[in-house]
């Protein structure tokens, strides 16, 4: 089987992990973290980050820097993850959805003015697929209307938006490092902020709220979210060859470009004008008219060795936010047919030519 994604851990990944064993300092202090933290605030254009356990804990922690009151709302995609819409949930805010572009397959701008309210405390950007959104408009909304533009960078490491490293547009930026990412710690996530004060403050948070004079004392509920020095340690390697990564992920991305290309009924990713995406994944769309499912072409798919995944389901479609009267009603087109016309295909650092191969005679044999 031709997995979707494998980490690519290198020699000199082991090598400062091993430093970082040998040290003794394998919990949550050392000096890997304050490397790691400050080479990638700096790669992303940000002064400061704060390493995390995962990516969703890195979006609890910015959410939490807004300060949300009962009601407050917080703009984002339908077509998404769980976690963004879930650290608004749990943080007592009120999630709003708009519906995604269906070229870049980003969050619809021109949709996000008219969800604005006088609740609206923040506009939660997730870029998805390892391909920006479109910040500039994004971003002037915010100041015309006095928000906080918080981007969920977790699916576009090395990506940029018109020459800007995303992740270090808005005023926070969340990243991932899950094992399927372009800089993985096998878990871990990092928060980027420009503010010292929510740099202090996220510092803080994610490490149950301690008091630099008294330890065990608590003004604060905190958690704990702490990311160790031996993740950080292979994090500094990835970080040093990150642009190998991300030339490598677009190579194999172009090379499934020429060899998808004329396919008939299928969407094959739009890389937009303003944008440099890293393809974190390279997804396919089904047409509307092809009369063979998703489930089936990626079942057919793995009967020839090649793995696939689904794409997101809609935050409205999410059974658990319905239970909770959330998006009662609303519907979200691209969004629900992205849901069920999309698969990605494997793009892991780790495929060889020839598994590439494979996977372009497959796909072309399955959908014809």
């Amino acid at each position: 089987m031709i997995p979707v994604c494998e980490p690519l851990i290198t020699a000199r990944d082991i090598e400062l992990v091993n430093d970082a064993l040998s040290s003794g300092w394998i919990s949550s202090a050392g000096k890997y973290l304050d490397l790691f933290e400050e080479r990638w605030a700096a790669y992303c254009g940000m002064p400061h980050g704060i390493a995390v356990s995962n990516g969703s804990t890195a979006l609890d922690i910015a959410v939490d820097l807004l300060g949300l009151e009962a009601g407050d709302e917080v703009i984002l995609p339908a077509f998404t993850i769980i976690s963004p819409a879930q650290s608004v949930v749990r943080a007592g805010g009120v999630p709003v959805l708009v519906d995604s572009d269906p070229d870049s397959r980003q969050m619809d701008v021109a949709q996000v003015e008219r969800r604005i309210t006088p609740r609206t405390r923040a506009i939660l950007v997730v870029h998805i697929y390892g391909h920006p959104a479109d910040m500039d408009p994004i971003m002037a909304l915010a100041e015309k209307h006095g928000l906080t533009v918080i981007e969920d960078a977790a699916e576009v490491h090395g990506a940029e938006y018109k020459g800007r490293r995303c992740g270090g547009i808005g005023h926070i930026g969340t990243f991932s490092f899950y094992a399927n990412k372009l800089v993985t710690t096998g878990e871990g996530g990092m928060v980027l902020v420009k503010s010292r004060e929510h740099a202090e403050r996220a510092r803080s948070l994610r490490n149950l709220c301690f008091q630099p004079g008294r330890r065990f004392l608590h003004e604060s509920l905190g958690y704990n979210y702490r990311m160790t020095n031996v993740q950080a340690a292979m994090g500094v390697g990835q970080v040093e060859r990150i642009g190998e990564t991300v030339a490598r992920k677009r190579e194999i991305a172009h090379a499934y470009d020429a060899a998808f290309a004329g396919l008939p009924s299928i969407m094959l990713p739009i890389e937009m004008p303003w944008a440099k995406s890293v393809y974190w994944v390279y997804g396919l769309v089904l047409g509307d008219d092809r009369t063979t499912g998703t489930v089936e072409i990626m079942s057919r798919l793995r009967d020839l060795g090649v793995e696939t995944r689904p794409f997101f389901l809609g935050m409205h479609e999410q059974p658990v936010f319905q239970r909770m009267g959330l998006f009662r009603n609303e519907s979200y087109p691209v969004a629900e047919r992205l849901a069920r016309g999309g698969f990605y295909i494997p793009n892991g650092l780790s495929l060889t030519a020839e598994q590439q191969r494979t996977v372009i005679s497959s796909v072309r044999e399955v959908l014809g």
